[in-house]
């Protein structure tokens, strides 16, 4: 669903605060829960938006509207996967509640590509509980297609060199990794 659980939110905003940033990429946003959540802590840092289903950037309001300022500085209509690697040469890459909808083979490449872009920080947010979900509302990219085992995401992150924060709740796991050690 374009909408994601409060759980983990908090214990994002923390370290996004103490986390200096310029510009942050958000990799399906949905709705916009990050940048809503985010963006006030930090006046002046440039969201980029890699949204894969077009229809959610008008209908959530990613991109500019005549009655409100854009949540977002710049949207891409793009699939991830596909997206030139500079799109993720940010201080921070988000991928909130995304990595579940595509295979895991395609999760773990595209943190590489994030990792391989230069990004300074990476947050992952996904169900760590059996979180079965086909298409909604007639996205067939809001399908799960991988259950994601929080064990594994710690591996994955480690791979990536760096130092990785977690927070495991009752429904989801969220990651911060840095580059910085």
């Amino acid at each position: 669903m374009p909408t994601s659980d409060a759980e983990g939110k908090d214990w994002s905003l923390e370290r996004f605060s103490r986390t200096y940033l310029e510009t942050v990429c958000d990799v399906g946003p949905g709705e916009g829960t990050y940048a809503k959540l985010f963006r006030p802590v930090y006046r002046g840092v440039w969201w980029t938006a890699i949204e894969i289903h077009r229809p959610y950037i008008r209908r959530f309001g990613l991109k500019n509207t005549a009655k409100r300022r854009d949540m977002y500085d710049e949207v891409h209509n793009l699939d991830a996967r596909e997206a030139p690697e500079h799109l993720f040469h940010r201080d921070l890459v988000i991928f909130g509640d995304v990595l579940e909808h595509m295979p895991r083979e395609d999760a773990v490449a595209l943190l590489h590509k994030a990792e391989q872009a230069d990004c300074w920080n990476i947050l992952v947010s996904l169900p760590i509980v059996e979180s079965e979900q086909g298409e909604v509302d007639g996205n067939p990219h809001e399908a799960h297609l991988h259950q994601w085992d929080p064990d594994d995401m710690d591996q994955v992150l480690a791979e990536l060199g760096g130092r990785v924060e977690s927070m495991r709740g009752s429904t989801l796991g969220c990651w911060w990794w840095s580059r910085r050690t």
